[in-house]
């Protein structure tokens, strides 16, 4: 088994794969901001397969974001319908909702992947891996330099990123996926002028 196949293992459970330094290291990212600029990732397995190398060009991001369902605030004076409802349907996942806010922290950079990292009652925390589309050594990248096109610009604002995609219900094609292409909005307002 190679190193990354033990590292991979330990983060399956890492309350009792890291022991310690789990406690500690949720200790000090719930001091830290609501987005952190990294050196380099906590989980160099997950990646690593998710396209993040060591190179020029590259930037880790760890975002937080607090748990619970989204609330409106309360209407305290004036009529409310009747169907008034405060539970707030928002459509996306909690790691799209990241990739955006670090897109928005990063404008310089487009957002590749990301992966979860953590959560605990309060909070959920995922690492973003972000690339410089101006960087030579991201344009000379024959893997990577399709991100540097123009139409790849802030992808992640418009739904193009693997977990946006999910959200989005587009991982599936063919019988039982019919209304999800191009979206959701779009089929229901298919015929209608």
């Amino acid at each position: 088994m190679g190193a990354y196949k033990y590292i991979a293992q330990a983060w399956k459970k890492p309350k009792e794969g890291l022991g310690d330094l789990w406690k500690e290291r949720l200790i000090q990212w719930r001091k830290e901001g609501a987005i952190t600029k990294l050196e380099r990732p906590t989980r160099i397995d997950r990646a690593r397969a998710l396209g993040y190398k060591a190179k020029r060009g590259f930037v880790m991001a760890r975002v937080m974001l607090k748990r619970g369902g989204r609330r409106r605030p309360r209407l305290v004076a004036g009529r409310r319908s009747k169907t008034q409802r405060r539970t707030k349907i928002l459509g996306m996942s909690y790691q799209w909702v990241a990739e955006q806010r670090a897109q928005l922290a990063f404008r310089n950079m487009e957002v590749l992947n990301s992966y979860p990292l953590a959560k605990d009652g309060t909070h959920y925390w995922f690492e973003v891996i972000l690339v410089d589309p101006n960087a030579p050594e991201i344009k000379a990248d024959k893997q990577l330099c399709w991100i540097t096109q123009p139409q790849h610009h802030y992808r992640v604002l418009r739904g193009k990123t693997s977990a946006a995609r999910k959200s989005r219900g587009l991982r599936g094609k063919g019988k039982g996926h019919e209304k999800n292409r191009p979206s959701l909005g779009a089929h229901s307002k298919r015929g209608k002028n």
